[in-house]
């Protein structure tokens, strides 16, 4: 078993609680504490997959609320890429410019971590953050985000979300045409082998303890030119605040950058708590929160968007996922309204 490390994670699902980056976020942030009414909706997690819930419910009239850590998972990446109308902004940019257009439509959002989440649909949600506050809603939505575990590299946490990655499509364009290595930590490293080479001439693999392929692998790789080289990876090697190489049992290997494997977390203390079902996704590549097509979870009430409920999401479908979440908790919340006022109307039985 590949020995691994935590790394980036959103800390809304961590327990650490961001900075107010501006003077208007720290006293919403003050506000939120005090806060006494029912908001139609508490989003946990102020990333894509939360902003784009608050857009679409702040537009659809409902009182929101979004409690977020500041943390995002990219938060280390130079640029967000594949973001149409935003292509390589900064993570925090992008945040900073989502949470704008979200008190656009009279979103709330406010700086912290959710403790704890208690209730049920139809008698209404609390929950509790970290430093005290206790707030009510209708429904949940939790849009935590994911926690990537590496393997335990010496120095590749470092370099994680620079030039250590573990996405082609978020990261290869930088590296095109460099060397790069492909840290092989599970099955799935033939397919991280095949697709970047399509960003480069140059990639080595390093087995560590994965199986030795076999001769079908083996001539497939050589066909395009990937290497491979025997023993685990030890360390990665910096100069200058680049990759250098990678030392392994066997010798060193120049490179440039490194593609790895990570595993996906995404279960926490709020998850077991409300309990939602986690599943693991069919490739391996870590866990999720299992929801329907609406982004329902298991929980009645509680819905789940982005990268907690997708293991595969990117910036852009993570905030794609966040509208369609939010216009399904519009959409329940609708039908919840009509319920009632039917049930007025008709009067005591």
């Amino acid at each position: 078993m590949t020995t691994r490390t935590t790394t980036t994670a959103d800390a809304s699902a961590t327990g650490e609680i961001g900075n107010a980056s501006a003077a208007g976020e720290a006293s919403e942030a003050s506000a939120a504490s005090e806060v006494s009414e029912v908001y139609d909706v508490l989003i946990v997690g102020g990333g894509p997959a939360g902003l784009g819930a608050a857009i679409a419910l702040g537009r659809a009239l409902r009182s929101v609320l979004v409690v977020d850590s500041g943390a995002p998972r990219n938060v280390r990446a130079e640029g967000a890429h594949n973001v149409v109308g935003n292509e390589g902004i900064a993570p925090l940019d992008l945040h900073a410019k989502g949470r704008e257009e979200a008190r656009g439509y009279g979103a709330v959002v406010a700086d912290g971590t959710v403790a704890s989440v208690a209730g049920a649909r139809g008698a209404g949600f609390t929950a509790e953050l970290t430093d005290g506050t206790r707030v009510r809603a209708r429904r949940i939505l939790l849009a935590t985000g994911a926690r990537d575990v590496l393997p335990a590299v010496t120095g590749l946490a470092e370099r994680f979300g620079r030039d250590a990655f573990h996405c082609p499509y978020c990261h290869g364009w930088e590296v095109r045409g460099e060397r790069i290595g492909v840290i092989a930590t599970g099955p799935l490293w033939p397919h991280h082998a095949q697709l970047i080479r399509q960003w480069s001439p140059s990639v080595t693999v390093m087995l560590g303890e994965q199986p030795e392929p076999d001769e079908a692998l083996r001539a497939r790789l050589a066909a395009r030119g990937v290497e491979l080289v025997s023993g685990a990876v030890e360390e990665v090697l910096v100069k200058e605040d680049r990759i250098t190489g990678v030392r392994t049992a066997s010798g060193t290997v120049p490179l440039d950058a490194v593609l790895t494997g990570t595993y996906v977390s995404v279960e926490s203390a709020l998850t077991r708590g409300l309990g939602v079902a986690v599943e693991d996704h069919p490739s391996g590549m870590g866990q999720q929160i299992t929801v329907d097509m609406r982004g329902q979870t298991t929980v009645p009430g509680v819905f789940a968007a982005g990268n907690c409920a997708d293991v595969t999401a990117q910036v852009g479908s993570s905030a794609a996922a966040g509208t369609m979440a939010g216009a399904q908790i519009n959409m329940d919340l609708v039908e919840e309204d009509f319920d009632a006022a039917l049930a007025g109307a008709a009067g005591p039985s």
